[in-house]
């Protein structure tokens, strides 16, 4: 692991805001404020954010819900007659655009002052898979609130592919916050002016921050004339099992996408991995979340999987910078993207007690660092 060596008081010291790194995470667990009847595993801790694991059982229901203030999602399950039940014990298979709800073997036990986002993973998101967090009460898609104690669940849908998962597969993560996480807008300026946060091909234009935000731009160029710059989920695939790496040939599950003079049209209720002109870093005292465009950029979603890591495009103490993978899927009527086009925000957050002691990278296992646009790990270049 890489490790930081930080000159900071106690890491344990409430008083501390941010996003909980990786040695507050352990120690919550420690503390039992993040709970599991089986041992939560050392892998599950990431620099900023803690993987989840499905339980045994998955109910298929006739469509999706949030069980309100009154409610718990069992009685919702019930109600709504979530009655085909699957063992995820061997591995069960989640159709295409069924709506799904498993229970998470971890629980919470959250001091009063802190919450939790929840956030599909990047290897989930680049398969078209939907996950969304509920607890018992919730009265929105992935958040926690301060102080919350109980259960929780995950809504699967799988929106190109029918998919296998099983028990114990990990498919979200949560992210732990105590107060205020955001960075003065006088603080980005300056870090962008340095080059922490995003660089561009020469003769390129770097976009500047809108306040706290760092605009991401789409990549239609590539290195022009029979450049790939994209892929387009084929249709009536094989089903496949996400515990399984490495496995599935790219020409059955992918349509490459090639350079057309900057420009791609995204069809309706298609699915397309693209990715950023920026390379794009984030430092190992922060952590970013990703955030759509607004609803007038144009008919289609930006990222289902949100996080980036402290270190992601950080490279032995520098900002090398790394390209965002970025997960668009069409609806409305068909749409122009255009190269270098705004599609999403990059918000960068501060870590609470400075730093993290490990950060992204090989080191942890991390598997995108330094990518281009890369598939989820699952597929692997026909021979």
């Amino acid at each position: 692991m890489t490790k930081y060596h930080y000159n900071t008081h106690s890491y344990w010291n409430n008083s501390i805001s941010g996003i909980m790194p990786y040695q507050e995470i352990k120690r919550m667990i420690e503390e039992g404020q993040i709970r599991c009847a089986t041992a939560v595993d050392s892998s599950q801790i990431q620099p900023a954010s803690l993987d989840l694991r499905l339980g045994r059982l998955a109910y298929q229901m006739r469509a999706s819900f949030l069980p309100g203030l009154s409610s718990a999602v069992m009685d919702k399950i019930d109600q709504l007659d979530g009655d085909l039940v699957l063992d995820l014990l061997n591995g069960a298979l989640l159709e295409r655009g069924c709506v799904y709800i498993i229970e998470i073997l971890e629980t919470l036990n959250l001091p009063h002052d802190v919450e939790a986002l929840a956030n599909t993973k990047s290897s989930i998101g680049r398969l078209d898979i939907l996950t969304r967090l509920i607890t018992d009460g919730c009265t929105a898609f992935d958040r926690i609130d301060k102080g919350y104690k109980g259960r929780l669940f995950l809504e699967i849908v799988s929106l190109s592919f029918n998919v296998v998962v099983s028990y114990r597969s990990s498919l979200n993560q949560l992210r732990f916050q105590r107060g205020e996480s955001k960075i003065s807008s006088k603080e980005m300026r300056k870090r962008h002016a340095l080059g922490h946060f995003a660089k561009v091909a020469d003769g390129d234009i770097l976009i500047s921050p809108r306040g706290t935000l760092l605009p991401c731009s789409i990549d239609l160029q590539g290195s022009g004339k029979g450049t790939i710059v994209g892929y387009k989920a084929k249709k009536n695939t094989c089903k496949i099992d996400i515990e399984r790496k490495y496995t599935y040939p790219v020409s059955e599950f992918w349509e490459q996408l090639y350079w057309d003079h900057g420009q791609l049209i995204l069809e309706k209720d298609e699915f397309y991995i693209l990715g950023t002109r920026e390379e794009l870093a984030v430092p190992p005292d922060l952590a970013a979340e990703m955030l759509p465009f607004n609803n007038q950029s144009g008919e289609f979603r930006v990222h289902y999987a949100g996080f980036f890591d402290p270190g992601f495009g950080w490279v032995n103490g520098q900002a090398q910078g790394s390209r965002a993978v970025l997960e668009v899927r069409s609806y409305g009527a068909p749409f122009v993207l255009e190269h270098g086009q705004i599609v999403g925000w990059l918000h960068y957050l501060r870590i609470a007690s400075g730093q993290t002691d490990i950060i992204y990278g090989a080191a942890v296992n991390s598997n995108y660092q330094g990518q281009k646009i890369a598939l989820a790990r699952h597929f692997v270049i026909d021979t």
